[in-house]
Protein backbone atom coordinates (compact mmCIF):
# COMPACT_ATOMS: atom_id res chain seq x y z
CA UNK A 1 0.00 0.00 0.00
CA UNK A 2 0.94 3.34 -0.96
CA UNK A 3 0.92 5.64 1.83
CA UNK A 4 0.36 9.82 1.68
CA UNK A 5 2.97 12.04 1.88
CA UNK A 6 2.96 14.08 4.74
CA UNK A 7 5.29 16.71 6.89
CA UNK A 8 6.24 17.79 10.28
CA UNK A 9 5.79 20.26 12.57
CA UNK A 10 7.96 20.68 15.34
CA UNK A 11 6.53 22.56 18.70
CA UNK A 12 9.44 23.20 20.60
CA UNK A 13 8.07 24.76 23.54
CA UNK A 14 4.53 25.13 24.42
CA UNK A 15 3.26 27.42 26.53
CA UNK A 16 3.89 26.03 30.32
CA UNK A 17 7.49 23.91 30.11
CA UNK A 18 10.56 25.51 31.70
CA UNK A 19 14.07 25.34 31.49
CA UNK A 20 13.34 23.13 34.87
CA UNK A 21 11.58 20.45 32.74
CA UNK A 22 14.44 20.39 30.47
CA UNK A 23 17.28 22.76 29.85
CA UNK A 24 16.64 22.35 26.38
CA UNK A 25 13.94 23.87 25.66
CA UNK A 26 13.69 26.84 23.74
CA UNK A 27 12.71 30.22 25.31
CA UNK A 28 14.37 33.61 23.85
CA UNK A 29 14.19 34.43 20.70
CA UNK A 30 17.37 33.29 19.81
CA UNK A 31 17.13 29.95 21.59
CA UNK A 32 13.83 29.65 19.32
CA UNK A 33 15.72 30.40 16.08
CA UNK A 34 18.53 27.76 16.68
CA UNK A 35 16.61 25.04 17.41
CA UNK A 36 14.11 26.15 14.31
CA UNK A 37 17.26 25.71 12.12
CA UNK A 38 17.96 22.35 14.09
CA UNK A 39 15.00 20.95 13.40
CA UNK A 40 14.13 21.96 9.76
CA UNK A 41 17.45 20.30 8.58
CA UNK A 42 15.97 17.20 10.60
CA UNK A 43 13.19 17.37 8.39
CA UNK A 44 10.62 19.11 9.91
CA UNK A 45 8.61 21.53 7.34
CA UNK A 46 6.79 24.15 10.36
CA UNK A 47 7.13 25.69 13.50
CA UNK A 48 4.70 25.70 15.82
CA UNK A 49 5.71 28.75 17.88
CA UNK A 50 4.89 29.69 21.08
CA UNK A 51 6.78 33.29 22.91
CA UNK A 52 7.78 33.95 26.51
CA UNK A 53 8.11 37.22 28.22
CA UNK A 54 11.09 38.36 30.02
CA UNK A 55 10.05 36.13 33.11
CA UNK A 56 9.58 33.21 30.85
CA UNK A 57 5.87 33.35 30.98
CA UNK A 58 3.53 32.57 27.81
CA UNK A 59 3.03 35.46 25.60
CA UNK A 60 0.42 36.77 22.70
CA UNK A 61 3.02 40.56 22.32
CA UNK A 62 3.25 40.91 18.75
CA UNK A 63 6.69 42.79 19.43
CA UNK A 64 8.05 39.33 20.96
CA UNK A 65 6.31 37.37 18.22
CA UNK A 66 8.34 39.79 15.56
CA UNK A 67 11.07 39.34 16.82
CA UNK A 68 10.92 35.54 17.57
CA UNK A 69 9.94 35.46 13.64
CA UNK A 70 12.99 37.59 12.64
CA UNK A 71 15.36 35.72 14.35
CA UNK A 72 13.82 32.50 13.16
CA UNK A 73 14.30 33.74 9.45
CA UNK A 74 18.20 34.58 9.97
CA UNK A 75 19.11 30.93 11.46
CA UNK A 76 16.93 29.42 9.03
CA UNK A 77 16.02 30.99 5.97
CA UNK A 78 13.16 31.75 4.29
CA UNK A 79 12.27 27.81 3.60
CA UNK A 80 10.51 27.05 7.28
CA UNK A 81 7.08 28.01 8.18
CA UNK A 82 6.50 29.83 10.88
CA UNK A 83 3.54 29.28 12.88
CA UNK A 84 1.88 31.54 15.45
CA UNK A 85 -0.12 30.36 18.43
CA UNK A 86 -3.39 32.37 20.29
CA UNK A 87 -3.18 29.85 23.04
CA UNK A 88 -4.71 31.66 26.43
CA UNK A 89 -3.08 29.35 28.70
CA UNK A 90 -5.58 31.36 30.84
CA UNK A 91 -4.33 34.26 30.18
CA UNK A 92 -5.69 36.21 27.48
CA UNK A 93 -9.02 36.69 25.94
CA UNK A 94 -10.65 35.95 23.22
CA UNK A 95 -9.89 39.92 22.01
CA UNK A 96 -6.65 39.77 22.68
CA UNK A 97 -5.87 36.46 21.01
CA UNK A 98 -7.04 38.02 17.82
CA UNK A 99 -5.98 41.36 18.09
CA UNK A 100 -2.24 38.99 18.34
CA UNK A 101 -3.41 38.17 14.81
CA UNK A 102 -4.21 41.26 13.54
CA UNK A 103 -0.78 42.86 14.56
CA UNK A 104 1.72 40.27 13.67
CA UNK A 105 -0.03 38.94 10.64
CA UNK A 106 1.98 35.43 10.32
CA UNK A 107 2.25 33.40 7.91
CA UNK A 108 0.45 30.82 9.74
CA UNK A 109 -1.42 30.28 12.85
CA UNK A 110 -3.07 27.75 15.16
CA UNK A 111 -6.69 28.81 17.36
CA UNK A 112 -8.36 26.98 19.45
CA UNK A 113 -11.77 26.34 18.11
CA UNK A 114 -13.06 25.74 22.15
CA UNK A 115 -11.40 28.83 22.99
CA UNK A 116 -12.21 31.44 19.81
CA UNK A 117 -16.02 29.89 19.80
CA UNK A 118 -17.17 27.92 23.29
CA UNK A 119 -20.62 28.64 22.72
CA UNK A 120 -23.22 29.87 20.02
CA UNK A 121 -22.96 33.48 20.74
CA UNK A 122 -19.35 33.71 19.86
CA UNK A 123 -19.41 32.45 16.57
CA UNK A 124 -20.57 35.58 14.38
CA UNK A 125 -17.29 36.85 15.81
CA UNK A 126 -15.57 33.77 15.33
CA UNK A 127 -16.98 33.51 11.37
CA UNK A 128 -16.03 37.77 10.95
CA UNK A 129 -12.41 36.74 12.08
CA UNK A 130 -12.10 33.58 10.11
CA UNK A 131 -12.52 35.60 7.27
CA UNK A 132 -10.06 38.01 8.49
CA UNK A 133 -7.73 35.79 8.10
CA UNK A 134 -8.95 34.41 4.55
CA UNK A 135 -8.52 38.03 3.33
CA UNK A 136 -4.96 38.08 4.64
CA UNK A 137 -3.55 34.54 3.08
CA UNK A 138 -3.23 33.13 6.86
CA UNK A 139 -2.99 30.04 7.39
CA UNK A 140 -5.07 28.96 9.88
CA UNK A 141 -5.28 25.70 11.51
CA UNK A 142 -8.04 25.03 13.95
CA UNK A 143 -6.96 23.14 17.19
CA UNK A 144 -9.91 20.24 17.68
CA UNK A 145 -9.70 18.66 21.36
CA UNK A 146 -12.08 15.79 21.18
CA UNK A 147 -14.50 14.44 18.43
CA UNK A 148 -17.22 16.53 19.64
CA UNK A 149 -15.63 19.32 18.48
CA UNK A 150 -14.80 17.94 14.94
CA UNK A 151 -18.80 17.13 15.02
CA UNK A 152 -19.64 20.88 16.36
CA UNK A 153 -16.95 22.42 13.96
CA UNK A 154 -18.52 20.75 10.82
CA UNK A 155 -21.59 22.12 11.78
CA UNK A 156 -20.45 25.48 11.33
CA UNK A 157 -18.95 24.92 8.23
CA UNK A 158 -22.36 23.10 6.89
CA UNK A 159 -23.67 26.64 7.69
CA UNK A 160 -21.06 28.84 5.77
CA UNK A 161 -19.52 29.93 8.56
CA UNK A 162 -15.86 29.00 7.94
CA UNK A 163 -14.74 30.23 5.08
CA UNK A 164 -15.06 28.05 1.76
CA UNK A 165 -11.87 25.85 0.50
CA UNK A 166 -9.85 23.36 2.04
CA UNK A 167 -9.33 23.88 5.76
CA UNK A 168 -6.40 22.79 8.41
CA UNK A 169 -7.05 20.95 11.69
CA UNK A 170 -5.09 19.51 14.54
CA UNK A 171 -6.67 16.82 16.46
CA UNK A 172 -5.36 16.88 19.58
CA UNK A 173 -4.43 13.37 21.21
CA UNK A 174 -4.55 12.99 25.27
CA UNK A 175 -3.36 16.02 27.98
CA UNK A 176 -0.70 17.46 30.02
CA UNK A 177 -2.28 15.41 33.11
CA UNK A 178 -1.64 12.34 30.82
CA UNK A 179 -5.38 11.25 31.67
CA UNK A 180 -6.67 9.46 29.11
CA UNK A 181 -3.22 8.73 27.75
CA UNK A 182 -2.68 9.16 24.36
CA UNK A 183 -3.55 5.98 22.13
CA UNK A 184 -3.70 5.21 18.79
CA UNK A 185 -7.79 4.19 19.37
CA UNK A 186 -8.08 7.81 20.33
CA UNK A 187 -6.95 8.47 16.83
CA UNK A 188 -9.58 6.47 15.37
CA UNK A 189 -12.32 8.17 17.22
CA UNK A 190 -11.16 11.66 15.67
CA UNK A 191 -10.94 9.87 11.88
CA UNK A 192 -14.39 8.75 12.66
CA UNK A 193 -15.61 11.88 13.13
CA UNK A 194 -13.27 13.68 10.64
CA UNK A 195 -15.62 12.28 8.06
CA UNK A 196 -18.37 14.95 8.80
CA UNK A 197 -15.46 17.35 7.70
CA UNK A 198 -15.03 17.57 4.08
CA UNK A 199 -12.11 18.55 2.30
CA UNK A 200 -9.99 18.88 5.66
CA UNK A 201 -6.35 18.48 5.86
CA UNK A 202 -5.76 16.85 9.04
CA UNK A 203 -2.65 16.94 11.50
CA UNK A 204 -2.34 15.20 14.87
CA UNK A 205 0.10 15.74 18.13
CA UNK A 206 -0.01 13.29 21.13
CA UNK A 207 1.21 13.78 25.16
CA UNK A 208 3.67 11.58 26.68
CA UNK A 209 6.02 8.75 25.92
CA UNK A 210 3.26 7.33 23.24
CA UNK A 211 4.06 10.00 20.93
CA UNK A 212 5.98 8.44 18.23
CA UNK A 213 3.34 5.52 18.29
CA UNK A 214 0.16 7.53 18.42
CA UNK A 215 1.70 10.03 15.34
CA UNK A 216 2.88 6.72 13.31
CA UNK A 217 -0.45 5.27 12.98
CA UNK A 218 -2.04 8.81 12.24
CA UNK A 219 0.29 9.17 9.55
CA UNK A 220 -0.75 5.72 8.42
CA UNK A 221 -3.74 7.68 7.51
CA UNK A 222 -2.65 10.52 5.80
CA UNK A 223 -2.48 12.75 8.65
CA UNK A 224 0.08 15.35 9.04
CA UNK A 225 2.33 14.81 12.63
CA UNK A 226 3.18 17.17 15.20
CA UNK A 227 6.24 16.64 17.68
CA UNK A 228 8.51 18.31 20.06
CA UNK A 229 8.24 19.35 23.69
CA UNK A 230 5.29 21.01 24.02
CA UNK A 231 3.56 17.31 24.28
CA UNK A 232 6.67 15.16 24.84
CA UNK A 233 10.30 15.36 26.37
CA UNK A 234 10.80 11.07 26.03
CA UNK A 235 12.01 9.33 23.08
CA UNK A 236 10.48 5.95 22.36
CA UNK A 237 12.51 3.91 24.22
CA UNK A 238 11.36 6.18 27.37
CA UNK A 239 14.81 8.05 27.51
CA UNK A 240 14.70 11.62 27.69
CA UNK A 241 15.68 12.96 24.58
CA UNK A 242 18.56 15.08 23.51
CA UNK A 243 16.26 18.48 22.24
CA UNK A 244 13.76 18.97 19.86
CA UNK A 245 15.61 17.88 16.72
CA UNK A 246 16.43 14.60 17.95
CA UNK A 247 12.58 14.09 17.94
CA UNK A 248 11.90 15.26 14.91
CA UNK A 249 14.87 13.52 13.27
CA UNK A 250 13.51 10.03 14.44
CA UNK A 251 9.60 10.79 13.13
CA UNK A 252 11.03 11.26 10.12
CA UNK A 253 13.69 8.49 10.12
CA UNK A 254 10.77 5.90 10.81
CA UNK A 255 8.06 7.49 8.32
CA UNK A 256 11.19 7.31 5.74
CA UNK A 257 11.46 3.87 6.62
CA UNK A 258 8.03 2.60 6.00
CA UNK A 259 8.86 4.86 2.34
CA UNK A 260 6.45 7.41 3.58
CA UNK A 261 7.59 10.74 1.80
CA UNK A 262 8.11 13.47 4.03
CA UNK A 263 7.40 16.88 2.60
CA UNK A 264 9.42 20.20 2.61
CA UNK A 265 8.24 23.29 3.62
CA UNK A 266 8.37 24.29 -0.12
CA UNK A 267 6.09 20.96 -0.73
CA UNK A 268 3.80 22.25 1.86
CA UNK A 269 3.08 25.69 0.37
CA UNK A 270 2.94 24.60 -2.89
CA UNK A 271 0.43 21.82 -2.07
CA UNK A 272 -1.55 23.38 0.49
CA UNK A 273 -1.26 27.25 1.49
CA UNK A 274 -2.19 30.74 0.24
CA UNK A 275 -0.72 32.14 -2.29
CA UNK A 276 1.14 35.59 -0.49
CA UNK A 277 2.48 36.87 -3.19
Amino acid sequence: MTLAPVFITVAPNGARRMKTDHPRLPMTAEEIATCAAECERAGAAMIHMHVRDADGRHSLDAGLYKRATEAVRRAAGENLIIQITTETAGRYAPQEQMRAVRDVRPEAVSIAFRELCPTEKDERVYADFLAECADASIWVQHILYSPGEVRRFAELRLRGLVPEGRVTALAVIGAYAGDPPSAPSLVDRFIDAAETVSDCLWSVCAFGRNERQVLLHAAAHGWNARTGFENNLLRPDGETAHDNAELVSLLAASLIERQQQVLSAAEVRRRHMPDRS
